[in-house]
């Protein structure tokens, strides 16, 4: 049920931050399989029998990541294993994500356990450092003072996708939240008590 809730939320929430192209779901998920049916109903798919196949155009260069962008806040994440844990990295969170990791800390300090896994921005994933830098993908949507990137990368054929939330609070993006569609959680999620 939380899947669906997740998966429904994320779906409806791409469009109203512009993220319904397909051009942009084939960047950053590739190219559907070629049995998919077109995207064009009133057309009928492009003859592929020929003898010669038109030739697949080079991928674009990926976009440099611009300074105090919300993907450059993100970036790091993907850098430095664990970073969201590290209480040093606190000023880049806000609410409800804040509480999480503060909650986290303060259970880690008492002894009493672990609440968040140390690697949340890798979707629980292996940490393969070469495959994620590899097939890496992020889009980036602004809405007023609310922003949204969605990353996502694959580790041993598995795919993942990330979103992350952040708001705009003194002219600088904080990230105010992060779920996993593939995983189905959220840290806003977490109780940490």
């Amino acid at each position: 049920m939380l899947r669906r809730l997740v998966l429904a939320l994320s779906l409806v929430s791409m469009p109203a931050a512009g993220l319904n192209g397909g051009a942009l779901a084939q960047d950053l998920f590739g190219a559907p399989p070629p049995n998919a049916p077109s995207g064009d109903a009133g057309n009928p798919p492009a003859d592929t029998s020929s003898a010669n196949p038109p030739a697949t155009p080079a991928p674009a260069p990926a976009a440099p990541v611009l300074p105090g962008s919300p993907t450059a806040v993100v970036k790091p994440f993907y850098e430095h294993l664990g970073l969201e844990l590290d209480p040093a990295e606190r000023k880049n969170f806000i609410d409800p994500a804040k509480t999480v990791l503060d909650k986290s800390d303060a259970l880690r300090k008492s002894g009493q356990g672990e609440c968040l896994d140390p690697n949340m921005a890798l979707d629980n994933a292996d940490y393969d450092k070469l495959a994620i830098d590899k097939s890496l993908k992020t889009i980036e949507a602004v809405n007023g003072d609310e922003a949204k990137v969605v990353v996502a990368f694959a580790v041993e054929g598995n795919a993942h996708r990330l979103e992350w939330k952040l708001r705009r609070v003194d002219g600088g993006w904080k990230i105010s939240d992060l779920l996993s569609v593939t995983g189905e959680w959220a840290v806003s999620q977490y109780q940490c008590e």
